[in-house]
């Protein structure tokens, strides 16, 4: 349905007619339905700026669409209109489109609401909303944008200062299915396959009814997901080419440490600066996140040093890999030791998950500790320090600990449950429905 026309039942307060809201429509005939969490329980009924960031393919449009309608069905006709940043040209455009919006809103409204789905498609986007405001146009507008580049949310969040409203908070990483919540609706069909099952689907829905329904990630799937980010690569003027060489770099470094001009070497880039481009851009889409060395006496991480570089978008690690992992025989195919990277980034992509609902420096990097002879896989706090194995550990193995750190606590996700002073060793499923 084009906009125009949607917007012109959203003002008379038709819900029902058909193409109206196609991804709510689609959700219909998804075998399994999940709950969306990403920490916006309710939406705020002032006015002010949300900028809402994630994946594709991860529901954001289908959860804006949902809003759109329970704001029509709760608040009445008039106060809620869409707008789509795929289908505007330019910043002048959005800006009239913008305003046009503004004078369709009822009077009296109880509330008023403007949804612009996958804003960072329009260049300066951040500089429209900024003269709307200054205006004093959004006043009392809320204004819900999502997009799935975090380049632009972070700058707008320079951009935007003072102008985002007196909202609690303004910003949002939308973030996967919670392991939990795939166990809750999945579990039983899946079974003992669950665990595999979610980490091949990343968290994404489709991907989590694909795998719950014929037991694999279809191609479409994966090709949706790879339109996204080579898409987003060619439109910052990169190469696909020199994208699929980096991945390639990365699967075959796994969690080892690699420094910057290695990468660039061995992905056979320029140097240095083009090869921290691709990471960086990467990064932005939340598909890989850098972890540092922790120095423990300062505090601090250390930027100069190799770091790991950790799938948090497992579909994309999925979609590019060069096994062509599709199904749960393919992931078992894996060697046991490639199989542990895996959940190794597992861990990280639920600690990004976790990072995001608790708004605490979304998308930062990670840290990891290494010393002469042993290695953490994350610091996450003080409090929480994690090591991830694929097999089973005791506690001799990590008897080291508590003499190195007696004031930390190490938590070991294993396929063993022990707990010492220093250690405490628990199942990956534990960690996922209990930590």
């Amino acid at each position: 349905m084009d906009i125009p026309l949607l917007n012109k039942l959203l003002s008379v307060g038709t819900l029902d007619e058909p193409g109206q809201f196609p991804h709510l429509d689609r959700l219909k005939n998804m075998a399994f339905q999940f709950k969306i969490d990403f920490g916006l329980t309710q939406l705020p009924q002032e006015g002010g700026i949300l900028l809402i960031r994630g994946a594709r393919q991860y529901g954001k449009s289908t959860w804006l669409e949902g809003e759109i309608k329970n704001t029509i069905k709760q608040f009445g006709a008039g106060t809620a209109y869409y707008l789509n940043g795929e289908y505007i040209a330019d910043a002048d455009q959005l800006e009239r489109e913008i305003e046009n919006l503004l004078h369709a809103f009822e009077k009296k409204a109880p509330v008023k609401r403007l949804f612009i789905d996958e804003i960072t498609a329009i260049p300066q986007w951040e500089s429209t909303l900024k003269r709307l405001a200054d205006k004093g146009l959004l006043a009392t507008v809320l204004v819900i944008t999502t997009g799935s580049k975090a380049t632009d949310l972070r700058r707008a969040h320079e951009r935007l200062p003072g102008r985002r409203g007196k909202l609690d908070r303004t910003t949002y990483l939308f973030t996967p299915i919670s392991y939990k919540e795939f166990h809750r609706v999945c579990g039983k069909t899946l079974g003992k396959k669950t665990g595999i099952a979610y980490l091949l689907s990343g968290g994404s829905p489709i991907a989590c009814d694909a795998l719950a329904v014929h037991g694999f990630v279809p191609e479409y799937v994966i090709e949706l997901t790879r339109d996204w980010i080579e898409g987003e690569v060619s439109a910052s003027n990169r190469s696909r080419t020199a994208l699929f060489n980096v991945l390639t770099t990365l699967f075959r470094y796994g969690a080892t440490p690699l420094g910057q001009a290695k990468l660039a070497r061995e992905a056979g880039l320029a140097n240095n600066t083009v090869a921290a481009g691709y990471i960086e851009l990467l990064h932005d889409l939340g598909c890989v996140t850098p972890s540092f060395p922790w120095d423990e006496s300062k505090k601090i991480l250390l930027l100069r040093k190799q770091c790991k570089y950790h799938f948090t978008n497992l579909l994309t690690a999925v979609a590019y890999h060069p096994n062509r992992i599709r199904s749960i025989e393919d992931f078992l195919a894996l060697p046991l030791e490639e199989q542990g990277i895996w959940y190794e980034w597992l861990v990280a992509q639920e600690l990004l998950r976790r990072a995001s609902l608790e708004n605490t420096s979304m998308l930062a990097p990670f840290a990891f500790w290494q010393g002469k002879e042993h290695e953490i896989d994350f610091v996450v706090s003080p409090k929480l320090w994690i090591e991830v194995k694929r097999g089973r550990c005791s506690t001799l193995d990590f008897s080291w600990f508590g003499r190195t750190f007696p004031k930390q606590i190490l938590t070991v996700i294993n396929a063993a449950s022990f707990e010492t002073e220093h250690v405490k060793g628990i199942l990956l499923e534990e960690f996922f429905m209990k930590l």
